[in-house]
């Protein structure tokens, strides 16, 4: 399988959740084996900084990567879309400190990528196997990891609201199937909305971007895209957190109530422990999985 990047470079300008203020991003074509890599810009600078597990410095509403004094949050709806996308080389160039929410989902980020066009280059993808069973376990929270052909997710939550209470989803993440959880939307209680507030704290977090729930229910006046949209987007939250690791992960997970911060610390035990836990590997076309149907949109070779 090869690697791909953007055929076209494209930007986007929206809302911050944490300062409530607008926010420019642009995603630009990389070369071979640049990898994703996140451009921050500030009035003197630019400065570097490529994903892996031990970048993340908060886990807070999201997920929020750090280095040599700089920042940027909010990344994992856009690396879950470039994960999902099968984009292995882009730039994402971000000029302030955050990745625009948008409306709180990954779709549209996953159609500014499809407008931007998806080409092949000429080196194949490197990917991370899981080689051996993995249970991560931590206050009630569980991710239980095997060897699979792919990235599969089985997902359960539980949440005491009656609005919420368990949920579970499964699915092969693919170019075609990330269309039933792209769409789902970050959920939060109104009660917490308003502390955070009071703390200067999500600003740009609001009915618009996120779903809202009070004692009552959902506060939207839209209400839900899904019925389990909440499992959905955890699901969501979880691949644009595995894809912290640098490159595609290969394996099936079965997650429990997790979140950001277990995410990361299950990534960091299997980064730390590569040699126990992985392969890594060059996937050859042969070697396409018929569960996992390549599609390239626009493959143009380059």
């Amino acid at each position: 399988m090869l690697q791909q990047t953007l055929m076209h470079a494209v930007s986007y300008t929206g809302i911050g959740l944490h300062s409530g203020k607008d926010v420019e991003m642009k995603l630009v074509p990389a070369k071979i084996n640049a990898g994703i890599s996140f451009h921050i810009h500030n009035k003197k600078s630019v400065h570097v900084i490529k994903p892996n597990p031990h970048v993340v410095m908060a886990t807070e509403l999201a997920t929020t990567l750090g280095a040599n004094g700089v920042q940027v949050s909010t990344v994992e709806h856009l690396l879950a879309a470039l994960f999902a996308l099968g984009i292995d080389n882009v730039e994402c160039h971000i000029y302030g400190v955050e990745i625009p929410i948008m409306d709180g989902s990954a779709l549209p980020i996953t159609n500014l990528i499809k407008k931007a066009g998806i080409r092949s280059q000429y080196a194949l993808r490197k990917v991370a196997k899981i080689v051996r069973p993995v249970l991560f376990e931590a206050n009630g929270k569980k991710i239980n990891a095997r060897p699979y052909d792919g990235f599969y997710v089985d997902y359960t939550i539980d949440f005491p609201h009656k609005s919420i209470g368990k949920q579970h989803y499964a699915l092969e993440i693919t170019p075609e199937t990330f269309e039933e959880i792209a769409s789902a939307r970050t959920f939060g209680f109104m009660k917490e909305v308003e502390y955070l507030h009071s703390k200067n704290l999500a600003l740009g977090g609001s009915l618009a971007n996120a779903i809202v729930i009070d004692e009552d229910g959902i506060m939207n006046p839209e209400g839900l895209r899904f019925t389990d949209e909440f499992v959905r987007h955890k699901i969501l939250d979880f691949v644009g957190d595995m894809a912290m690791f640098g490159m595609p992960l290969c394996g099936a997970f079965e997650v429990s109530c997790s979140g950001h911060h277990h995410n990361n610390q299950f990534l960091r035990e299997i980064y730390d422990h590569s040699d126990k836990y992985l392969s890594f590997e060059e996937l050859a076309p042969k070697e396409r999985s018929a569960k996992v149907p390549y599609i390239g949109l626009n493959t143009a070779l380059a």
